[in-house]
């Protein structure tokens, strides 16, 4: 058993973490106060090769497997503690790949290359209304018409809706093209925002990762070339949830970098700070809540890895099942943004007033969090519940 990384994945995590310390990280007050990364900054990580790191080569991606994604992951996580570039990373690694995989030759080679050299943001739209969870349940609709999808709905909460109507891209967009067949009956179609007749967006701002929009999508009988569906009609559901695995991993990953960095800044934080006459690192309550944290993100970081090496397994020689996979998915995604964000949120609390404070971006770092609790690629009951099923089977769960 070796818990080591190649001899490429090290200089790899080497050389990105060098490029975001210098790019993206000094930058990070800029992307709270004006709610947007520096298209700079987008630029300098396509030339690191991380945007679509996992699209193939033919479209300018890195081809990159899952364990090399996860570490991009992680170091775009330690470089923005907020989590609002991980956001845009994730949704182009996690769904770029789906798109490169099962997407049409003619639509890939529009779109792909504008994604892999940060001109175009690619991401995915399901949440509706209604919510977001129960993807089968979705009420968008598309007829077919010609050589056209008419679609109509709307989706909600959808991350990087800003950037695709500014700059151009747009979404794999969850669709019903057969109701009645409940979930058998979706369809994923690629559809560009901007420009895009019957296509209309707003925005709604968060709490937290302000760096990168949020916001609704509304579809009015919007036309959609027949080019722009990936994979095959009614097949949506299962390409929705290959893709929300990948993307599981990263997300993981970002959050667990995030709050590693965090908690360094923690222990210079209480290794320099005097309280009533001696260190803050000499009080028991602090080493307790430090070494709880360390040892927990150390096991999550753990098992995010053992995902996508499975993940990568899986995919390579089937060495592993889906029902595999999804057990360390599900249990990753619930336990690194949780472990995450109790380690951020205690970190803040030994800053005091100042982490409290705009000042320190710890805050912003608790905020950004936050939100991976909330949702973002499955809320964590759910993946409680795709756990629970995999063990149990799914004629006892």
């Amino acid at each position: 058993m070796d818990f080591g990384f190649s001899d490429e994945q090290e200089l790899f995590r080497r050389t990105i973490r060098e490029g975001l310390s210098a790019h993206l990280t000094p930058r990070l007050r800029e992307i709270e106060e004006n709610r947007e990364i520096p298209r700079e900054a987008i630029r300098e990580m396509a030339k690191m090769g991380l945007l679509g790191i996992t699209v193939s080569e033919e479209f300018g991606g890195m081809h990159a497997d899952f364990v090399t994604s996860t570490i991009a992951a992680e170091e775009i996580g330690r470089a923005d503690i907020t989590l609002a570039t991980a956001v845009y990373f994730l949704l182009e690694a996690g769904w770029g790949y789906i798109f490169d995989k099962y997407g049409q030759q003619e639509a890939k080679a529009e779109v792909l290359p504008h994604v892999t050299s940060g001109e175009y943001f690619l991401g995915v739209a399901s949440t509706e209304p209604s919510g977001g969870s129960d993807v089968a349940g979705e009420k968008t609709l598309a007829r077919r018409v010609g050589d056209k999808y008419v679609v109509n709905g709307e989706k909600m909460y959808i991350s990087g809706v800003g950037e695709a109507h500014r700059y151009g891209g747009g979404f794999l967009l969850f669709t019903k093209t057969n109701p009645e067949l409940g979930h058998k009956g979706m369809t994923i179609i690629y559809t560009p925002v901007r420009d895009t007749p019957g296509v209309s967006v707003s925005l709604i701002r968060n709490m937290g990762r302000e760096g990168i929009s949020t916001g609704i999508i509304t579809l009015r009988e919007a036309e959609l070339p027949l080019k722009y569906r990936v994979g095959e009609e009614n097949s949506g559901f299962y390409y929705a949830m290959e893709g929300f695995n990948n993307a599981r991993i990263l997300v993981s990953a970002a959050t667990i970098g995030a709050a590693q960095r965090v908690l360094e800044m923690g222990v210079d934080y209480i290794k320099n700070r005097e309280v009533f006459g001696q260190k803050l690192s000499k009080f028991q309550g602090v080493q307790f809540q430090l070494a709880e944290h360390y040892a927990k993100l150390e096991a999550a970081r753990a098992l995010v890895y053992k995902a996508a090496w499975m993940t990568d397994e899986y995919y390579r020689s089937g060495r592993f099942s889906r029902s595999e996979v999804v057990k360390s998915v599900s249990a990753v995604k619930w336990l690194g943004p949780t472990f995450a964000f109790d380690a951020i949120r205690d970190v803040a609390t030994w800053f005091g007033a100042y982490g409290y404070s705009k000042d320190s971006l710890i805050e912003a770092s608790v905020r950004g969090a936050f939100s991976y609790l909330m949702g973002a690629e499955g809320a964590l009951n759910v993946m409680k519940q795709l756990l629970a099923r995999e063990i149990l089977g799914r004629d006892y769960a």
